[in-house]
C-alpha cells in the first residue's frame, strides 16, 4: 500500500511539473494570450522597430486589440513592413497612428495604435500613413554624450587634447 501512494505522489508531482514547464513555454514564447477571434490585417511603414517581434502585442488605450503578424524589410524604402492583425470588433480611423513603444525602462516593444478622428474606418489591407519609429536606448545616450561635449567645449587659451591626425600613406 505504501508503494502505491508514493507511486501517486510522484505522478502527480511529474504531472504538475510538466503543466508547469508549458507554461513557462507558452509565456516565453508570447503565446499565452492565443486568440481564435476573427481578424483584419494593417501593415505599416517605419524605419525603425527596435527590438519589435513577431506577436508582439498591438495596444490601444492599455487594452491588447491585435498582434503583430509579420515583420519584413521594403526592398525599396529600405524600411520595415510590420502587418498586424486586429481583432474584427475594434475598428480604428483612417487617420489612426502607430508608435512603437516600451514597456518599461527595458521591458518589451509593442505597437500602440492611437485613434484619428476621421469617420471613415480603416479597411482590411490598409497601410497606417502616420507612424513613429521605435526610440534605440543606444542612440539617445550617444546623442546625449555628444551634445554635452559640446556644450563644454574646449577652454580658452588652452591646447587642444586631441590626439594629432596621423599622416596619410601615399600608395
Amino acid at each position: 500500500m505504501s508503494n502505491e501512494k508514493t507511486d501517486w505522489w510522484v505522478g502527480l508531482f511529474i504531472l504538475l511539473g510538466a503543466i508547469a514547464l508549458s507554461f513557462l513555454a507558452l509565456r516565453a514564447g508570447n503565446l499565452s494570450s492565443f486568440s481564435l477571434a476573427p481578424t483584419y490585417a494593417l501593415s505599416a511603414k517605419f524605419d525603425n522597430i527596435g527590438g519589435l517581434k513577431v506577436r508582439a502585442p498591438v495596444k490601444s488605450a492599455g487594452v491588447v486589440v491585435g498582434r503583430v503578424a509579420s515583420i519584413t524589410l521594403d526592398e525599396k524604402t529600405f524600411q520595415a513592413v510590420v502587418t498586424v492583425q486586429i481583432e474584427k470588433n475594434y475598428r480604428f480611423p483612417k487617420d489612426s497612428s502607430a508608435k512603437i513603444l516600451t514597456s518599461g525602462l527595458l521591458g518589451e516593444q509593442y505597437i500602440g495604435l492611437e485613434a484619428g478622428g476621421d469617420d471613415a474606418d480603416l479597411v482590411a489591407g490598409a497601410t497606417l500613413q502616420f507612424t513613429q519609429s521605435a526610440i534605440v536606448l543606444e542612440s539617445l545616450i550617444s546623442q546625449f554624450l555628444y551634445s554635452s561635449a559640446e556644450k563644454q567645449g574646449t577652454p580658452q587659451g588652452s591646447e587642444s587634447t586631441t590626439a594629432p591626425k596621423s599622416p596619410k600613406l601615399s600608395q
